[in-house]
């Protein structure tokens, strides 16, 4: 697939996004004067069980059917085969987005650079399902052998919003007896706040950073580091502290 048109698409610039603008003015007004008895039918659809309602909008056929001329002229649906198919459009880092591989639950290959990145993918989601399985059977416990009950992920950006996000999406199928904490602000009174509510004996810390070197979360990991060494000897870091990151020399130096 050609990708040179991905440095090119700008909506804006589009011989239909003038329509679109044209149309704007034509539908804003009262949402209740748009509402009529067939509106819900034509204003939504189903994927699978997701239910997409758009009804109150100001959105109707006629946007519908721009918006999709619009999709088509900016050649989107080529560029999400592209993505699907591992080729690298992020363009700034020259690389795949493969955050589909990791939602891939098929036998389809994702090949990157002629390599299929899906055993890789698929050996490190079992290596969470085992740890994650062990710290809810009690099978992983603190330094005192007492089961870990609090977990505190220290990140930032998308390594705290994401966590955030799927545990607040999730909540309904979260273990008893299990406590989350999210820590990203650099300010200290954020970190000593959350230690406050935490046992060493009992809690786990989630170190989230590709690098391990992003400033505000490896600052908010020393002080919890510190917080637990008066608590602990050093050689019970490994059962406290867990890395997310590909930075594997400063995940041992840290102790994990």
């Amino acid at each position: 697939m050609n990708q040179d048109f991905l440095q090119k698409t700008d909506p804006t610039a589009k011989r239909i996004w003038n329509a679109l603008e044209a149309h704007y003015y034509e539908v804003s007004g009262s949402l209740q004067e748009l509402f009529t008895p067939d509106r819900f039918e034509k204003c939504s659809l189903t994927f699978n069980d997701l239910l997409v309602d758009y009804s109150k909008t100001h959105v109707n056929e006629t946007t519908m059917k721009l918006l999709f001329q619009l999709a088509d002229e900016c050649r989107l649906k080529e560029a999400i085969e592209m993505m699907f198919d591992g080729v690298k459009i992020n363009e700034t880092e020259h690389r795949a987005v493969l955050h589909t591989a990791l939602r891939n639950v098929s036998n389809r290959p994702v090949e990157v650079d002629g390599i299929d990145v899906m055993p890789e993918i698929r050996a490190v989601l079992q290596k969470i399902k085992t740890f994650s399985e062990a710290l809810h059977q009690g099978k992983h416990c603190g330094f005192s052998g007492k089961k870990i009950d609090t977990i505190v992920n220290i990140g930032i950006g998308g390594s705290d919003l994401g966590p955030v996000m799927a545990c607040k999406a999730l909540k309904h199928y979260a273990v008893e007896g299990m406590k989350c904490h999210f820590v990203s602000n650099v300010d200290g009174a954020h970190i000593h706040e959350t230690l406050k509510d935490c046992n060493p004996e009992t809690t786990l810390f989630l170190i989230v950073s590709k690098t391990f070197t992003t400033q505000e979360t490896m600052t908010n990991a020393q002080t919890a580091r510190q917080w637990f060494l008066k608590h602990a000897p050093e050689s019970e870091i490994g059962k406290h502290f867990v890395a997310v990151s590909t930075n594997e020399k400063a995940v041992e130096d840290f102790g994990i």
